[in-house]
């Protein structure tokens, strides 16, 4: 069959990155800037150059929070880009230079959930938008669960994050919520579909949540 993949080629993403000849920044925010490069095609004689606006962002990881129960913790917040309530799992940007991207899941799951985990394992790796933008996510599973007291607690959560409701939810319900399209948070959905995978593996594929990123 014509473009199928086969024989010695291995079904793995690599890192690559065409010559860009140029570009110009067209805004930053308080998160991302969007740049527009112009980029060399490197087929044939080289001499296609087509432009490409990218979302510079500085990344973001994602917390799948499973209890003895085999219940996932959600949390709901307003999306104003999507104009919807989402149920989402835990998550948080990259914005601490040097930080072991586990170490930001559980300071983000204690900010956002208000829980620490007794155990982390790399659940999966996204690109969440690699037709626009250069953001990666790591999402962890979290397990060993335990809610932190109030008192240690010393951070407040302000804007969207002031009022943000929990519920733990069976993990094959939450399958079949995402299957009949009642979730749309990626980092939930994707998480959600890996921890049901991985657990019918009997979570013994898992990586340690220090492995580096591919």
């Amino acid at each position: 069959m014509s473009g199928a993949v086969g024989g010695t080629m291995r079904v793995r993403d690599t890192p690559e990155r065409w010559e860009v000849v140029d570009g110009i920044e067209l805004c930053a925010g308080h998160v991302f800037r969007v740049r527009r490069e112009r980029v060399r095609m490197p087929r044939g004689d080289g001499a296609e150059v087509v432009e490409r606006d990218v979302v510079v962002h500085p990344g973001s990881v994602g917390v799948l929070a499973l209890d003895d129960e085999d219940r996932v913790l959600l949390i709901r917040q307003y999306r104003h880009p999507a104009g919807h309530l989402l149920w989402e799992a835990p998550a948080g940007l990259r914005d601490v230079d040097g930080e072991p991207l586990w170490r930001t899941a559980e300071r983000e799951f204690a900010e956002e959930a208000g829980y620490r985990a007794e155990r982390w394992h790399t659940l999966v790796d996204t690109f969440t938008s690699p037709g626009m933008s250069d953001e990666r996510q790591r999402i962890f599973l979290a397990r060993g669960l335990s809610e932190i007291p109030a008192g240690e607690l010393d951070f407040e959560r302000v804007h969207e994050e002031a009022d943000m409701p929990a519920v733990w939810v069976p993990l094959d319900e939450a399958v079949a919520k995402v299957l009949g399209g009642e979730l749309h948070n990626p980092t939930a959905v994707t998480g959600i579909l890996a921890a049901y995978a991985a657990r019918a593996n009997g979570f013994k594929d898992l990586r340690p949540a220090e492995v580096p990123e591919g």
